[in-house]
């Protein structure tokens, strides 16, 4: 099977017999489960068991739009080892990758059934308290050994060749600091709220700042991301958590995921009726960032560069950090309600006036994080979220 070729669930049971080595005589079944927007993802197991393996396959353009845009399917070998990279810095949070197949664009991967996605548990009410403390280490530790505060110049360097991801990094320009702040054919405009997406696009000041966080997304290239790490790419259960899907993941600025982690949580804080249920997602955004922050300072405290260890900088570096992810969870609210991905936390609102009302809560919000980012910390974060509240 080293020829490429689009898998279907037949071809995707014999990449898994062969890349686990399982013996012909143990009967497997498989079936297409994937519901992204770029790849495919099957699940193979045994007949009657509830847990098998993930086999998922990078297809040669964008699943949700089709042939007509094309992309590179080396973003599954970029995936595959940011992955192992990662599994090698935080092993207990991210997804076990068991094969990968450059000729095939395939990996294997552990099944996580037994999870399931954050954003659909945060959906059902469910709370995972452990989540945003998991989070947070887990993007300390990996941001960490990634960054020059773990390596030195050469092998950083070597590390921003390996995992560089020019194609789908260049998406995620487009997707976060473009489209959203122009009336772009891709966005995703409600009526309801075109005339607010006028005033935005309309924002000579707010553009500034934008062009800023753009620019320091492609030369701010601090650590090894994961490039798209929101509620939907993190899979949680009782005291766990994994994280999956890193395919736009490259060398850029730490607060890229932290905000657009923070953005995620946000969104979901502008979808929710109660008083409770958004204090419940200032708590998880506050633990998120505690865990993130009180990590990394303990980690880079060991750094062995004289300079990077000044008493005093560590300090200086996550207050900068703080407000990066502030400028980018400003963008990424913006986008999930102007551009092309949208988010079911405020989709799945039936009520059309609370629907309404909570998109424009997102673009009120994602522009005072962009605009104040250097003026609110992490303590008034939650007074500048409930402003908003309608």
């Amino acid at each position: 099977m080293s020829q490429y070729r689009i898998f279907n669930d037949e071809d995707a049971i014999t990449y898994a017999r062969e890349a686990a080595q399982i013996g012909p005589e143990v009967i497997l079944q498989g079936a297409e489960i994937g519901d992204g927007n770029l790849n495919q993802v099957f699940k193979v197991c045994q007949p009657g068991d509830a847990t098998g393996l993930i086999v998922k396959q990078a297809l040669p353009y964008i699943r949700c739009i089709g042939e007509s845009w094309p992309l590179t399917r080396d973003r599954a070998r970029i995936e595959a080892e940011i992955l192992l990279q990662h599994g090698q810095f935080c092993p207990q949070h991210t997804v076990a990758v068991l094969h990968h197949d450059v000729s095939l664009s395939a990996m294997l991967l552990e099944d996580l059934s037994k999870f399931q996605v954050w954003r659909q548990a945060l959906l059902n009410d469910q709370y995972f308290a452990d989540a945003p403390v998991q989070l947070g280490e887990y993007l300390a530790l990996v941001h960490f050994h990634s960054s020059d505060f773990k390596l030195d110049y050469q092998t950083q360097l070597a590390a921003q060749r390996q995992f560089a991801n020019p194609e789908l990094m260049s998406i995620s320009e487009a997707v976060y600091f473009v489209d959203p702040f122009c009336d772009h054919e891709r966005n995703d405009v409600a009526a309801s709220i075109r005339q607010d997406a006028e005033q935005l696009w309309a924002d000579k000041a707010l553009k500034i700042r934008v062009a800023k966080l753009k620019h320091e997304f492609r030369c701010k290239g601090q650590a090894l991301l994961h490039g798209d790490l929101h509620t939907g790419s993190v899979m949680v259960a009782a005291g766990k958590l994994k994280v999956i899907d890193a395919e736009f993941g490259g060398y850029g600025p730490m607060g890229f995921d932290v905000g657009v982690m923070i953005a995620n949580l946000l969104l979901n804080f502008c979808s929710q009726p109660s008083w409770s249920q958004q204090s419940l997602r200032i708590k998880d955004v506050h633990a998120f960032w505690h865990s993130f922050n009180t990590r990394f300072f303990l980690l880079a405290s060991q750094t062995s560069d004289s300079a990077l260890g000044a008493p005093g900088y560590i300090s200086a570096f996550l207050r900068q950090v703080w407000q990066d992810a502030l400028g980018y969870a400003g963008c990424e609210m913006i986008r999930r309600t102007l551009g092309v991905a949208h988010v079911a936390d405020i989709e799945s609102i039936a009520d059309p006036l609370q629907k309404t009302a909570s998109q424009r809560q997102a673009l009120a919000l994602g522009r005072t994080l962009i605009m104040q980012a250097d003026q609110i910390n992490d303590e008034q974060l939650k007074s500048v979220a409930f402003a908003y509240r309608p």
